[in-house]
Parts: C-alpha cells; sequence; structure tokens
C-alpha cells in the first residue's frame, strides 16, 4: 500500500497546500497556467514543499506530455531519449512542448545538463527542474539563462495543521479510525516545515496505536519518534546558511543569537575544526584591533578543540563565541588590507625605494641600496620620520582606526610620530 504522503499528493492546485506566492490568485505560475504560456523553470526549495507534486499539477492542467526523471539515476543517454520522442512527435506540440520534470537537478553534471540545452532553447521540451541547492552553485550558467527559478518556502504552521486535519478527515485509510490531535507541538516542529516528513509522523504515530480512538500527543510522538534528525548538509545550502547566521550574529553583537547557531551546528554534526576557524576569521575581522585578545582566545579554543575534540569541544567553542560577540567590534585591518590589495592592483609591482632594499653585496652597495636608510631603534623612542612607500603612492593611507579604547590609543600614538601625516 502507498504510503500516506503519496496518498494525501494533491492532484489539483486548489487542493495544494502552500506557497501562495507562486499558486495563489494572481500568481506567478497561476498567471502562466491559465495563460497556457508555459516557460521551463526551476523549483527551488526545502524537501516537502511540493515542488514534484507541483510540477504534476501544472502538466495535468495544461493537458501536457509528463516525463519524470531523476538525477540521481539518469544519465545523458535517458535525457537524449526524452528529447528524441518529444522532437519525432509533432502531435506533442498541439497544446504547448511536453514537460521534462527533472528531480534533484543540482546532481546532474555539466555534462548532462549541456545535454538540456539545446531542446530547452528549442522549446522541443519545457524543463522543470526541482532542487534543493542554491541553483545559482549547482546549475551552470547557460541553463540558467534559459530559465526562471521560483523559490519554495517551508510550510507554515497554518499549512501544516490544514494538512494534518485533511488527512484525518479524508485518507482511505485514516478516516475509518478516529483520531484527536490534542496536542501537535511535537508533530510540527520534529516536521520543519516538511509535508512529507509530517505525514509520515502522522502515520507512524497512528500506526503505533491499537486503538479504535487515537489520541496524538506531544509525549507520544516524542516517544515513538525519539529524536529529532535536524535538517542540515554539510555539503549543501544549509551548511552555509547556519554558518553565516553564525557569524553575523557575533558580528551583530548577540551572543545568544550566536550560541543558538553554534548549537544548531554542534547538535548536527559539523566540523568543529570548520567552527573554530571561522571564529579566528572573525576575531580578526570583526572584532580585530579593538579587542586584540579575542584573536589569541579564538586561537586557543580552536587548539583547544582539535586537542579534545568531542562533545567537550563544544565547551572551548561556546567561551570563544560568547567572548567574540560580546567584544567591542572593529573591521579596521580587514579594510586596510583590501584598501592596500586594490592600490596594488591598479599601481602594478611598484619598485621598492632603494633606501629600503638590502645590500648584502658590494655591487648593490654601489647601487645605491640600502643608502640613507635611518635604523629607527638609533633615534629617540625608537622612531625616525622616513618614507616607507613607494614614492608613486607615498602618501596614501589604508588603514583608518576607528573609533574605540583600543584604536583610539593607537591613533594618539600614531599621530604624535607622524606629525606631518596628522
Amino acid at each position: 500500500m502507498q504510503p500516506l504522503a503519496e496518498r494525501m499528493r494533491p492532484r489539483s492546485l486548489d487542493d495544494y497546500v502552500g506557497q501562495e506566492h507562486l499558486v495563489g490568485p494572481d500568481a506567478v505560475l497561476r498567471r502562466m497556467i491559465d495563460s497556457g504560456r508555459l516557460s521551463s523553470f526551476i523549483l527551488w526549495g526545502p524537501p516537502g514543499t511540493g515542488k514534484t507534486t507541483l510540477a504534476q499539477i501544472i502538466a495535468t492542467k495544461m493537458e501536457l506530455p509528463f516525463s519524470s526523471l531523476s538525477a540521481v539515476t539518469t544519465g545523458v543517454k535517458e535525457v537524449r531519449e526524452v528529447i528524441d520522442r518529444a522532437r519525432s512527435n509533432p502531435l506533442f506540440r498541439t497544446k504547448g512542448s511536453p514537460i521534462l520534470f527533472i528531480d534533484e537537478i543540482h546532481r546532474f553534471n555539466k555534462a548532462q545538463q549541456d545535454s538540456l540545452l539545446s531542446a530547452v532553447e528549442r522549446g522541443d521540451i519545457t524543463l522543470i527542474g526541482a532542487t534543493t541547492e542554491n541553483p545559482s552553485f549547482e546549475v551552470i550558467r547557460p541553463l540558467l539563462s534559459r530559465m526562471q527559478v521560483y523559490v519554495l518556502n517551508s510550510l507554515e504552521k497554518d499549512d501544516l495543521l490544514k494538512l494534518l486535519d485533511r488527512a484525518i478527515k479524508t485518507d482511505v485509510i485514516l478516516k475509518q479510525r478516529t483520531i484527536e490531535l490534542k496536542e501537535t507541538t511535537a508533530m510540527l516542529r520534529f516536521s520543519g516545515g516538511d509535508a512529507r516528513k509530517l505525514l509520515n509522523i502522522l502515520e507512524l504515530t497512528v500506526g503505533a496505536d491499537s486503538s479504535d480512538h487515537v489520541v496524538i500527543t506531544d509525549e507520544k510522538v516524542n516517544e515513538y519518534l525519539q529524536h529529532n534528525p535536524l535538517a542540515y548538509d554539510k555539503d549543501g545550502e544549509m551548511h552555509y546558511d547556519i554558518i553565516s547566521a553564525f557569524i553575523k550574529s557575533i558580528r551583530g553583537s548577540d551572543p545568544d543569537a550566536a550560541l543558538y547557531w553554534l548549537a544548531r551546528m554542534v547538535q548536527a554534526g559539523e566540523d568543529p575544526a570548520f567552527i573554530a576557524r571561522r571564529l579566528v576569521i572573525s576575531a580578526a575581522e570583526d572584532v580585530g584591533l579593538a579587542n586584540p585578545n579575542a584573536l589569541l582566545l579564538a586561537n586557543a579554543a580552536f587548539d583547544a578543540v582539535m586537542k579534545i575534540g568531542w562533545p567537550e569541544g563544544r565547551i572551548p567553542l561556546a567561551e570563544a563565541t560568547v567572548y567574540l560577540a560580546a567584544s567591542p567590534k572593529s573591521n579596521s585591518a580587514y579594510l586596510g588590507i583590501n584598501a592596500a590589495l586594490a592600490k596594488v592592483g591598479e599601481t602594478g609591482n611598484l619598485p621598492v625605494p632603494l633606501h629600503l632594499r638590502n645590500a648584502p653585496t658590494s655591487l648593490m652597495k654601489e647601487l645605491g641600496y640600502s643608502e640613507d636608510y635611518k635604523y629607527a631603534h638609533d633615534f629617540q623612542g625608537n622612531f625616525i620620520d622616513q618614507q616607507y612607500l613607494p614614492g608613486e603612492i607615498k602618501d596614501s593611507r589604508f588603514w583608518q582606526p576607528q573609533d574605540n579604547q583600543q584604536e583610539n590609543k593607537i591613533r594618539e600614538r600614531l599621530d604624535a610620530l607622524w606629525k606631518k601625516r596628522r
């Protein structure tokens, strides 16, 4: 027997739940379907948000031939067979080009994606791709330029509750029993906005209860599921989204948010070295000279994690996270090196001033290498005013101190030394 999620798959847009921004009244896909002019597009969204279902509904609604391939098991040969059938049968085009739906299109390599280009451009097929990964990273640019990308969102609470209610009342098997949704918090949490997962949880919970009157509670759901496998792909979009949120929370001086995103990574089994490296980068880039000790602590946390591993490694990572988030912030060093790099790119390989060059040979000395160089330690305060930049950019300034206690001290010292620059 089919699983509940398959039995409850919508057959029309009226039964389709969620994604109102795409299929609601006057939304972009609804207008495309109603007009009868369908162009190739990619559906990008998390699992269980209705990508495959939406493609099937569109094909049915527009009465177009529909072929479905999975990028996991399909090669160029199968793709070309579908395209050749479309080209050889002109009857297919009476109402529009046949639809080729490719699930997990991000798994196609470049050669496989290249095999689609001509057919899409000529209109031999209407390609609908589905992906959970960012298309701008996973789909080749020529193919992406020929398709629109529509983003599907995780289902909201009201959408999920609607699905539960519909399944209990209309499914051919579930409606034979009395099912009471006394509590739904655990089901919604475990589902994570995934309709398929939600219906699987409902089916599991009901199937585990042999009574005629099934009362679903959070306690029962927690008991049956044991734990919540977090949605986290260490090589995918979620990986980058969460580390981005983590670093931005530190930069924004919110230790609570930073700890939350750290916990998400720890719970999902992220590589501790990856987290530690990002903390070191954040210490230098975002805290910087406003609190130089941050870099020392981040490096110490990195070293500690490498020595002790999981699960205790979460503690020094948390210590560094809180310290960095609570520290004053400055990106002056980050901006300074970027400004210097930009100048190097603009001016090329400017010659090193002669007085700054070493002169290990007599010939070099004759050529003026190291001549007139003043050794700073020979002067009062270990400082002497001399030129250190190439002559063509001698007045350039790359590091600009920011307004914090540490850099104000640095500014005052440099102003006192370089009176002419001030």
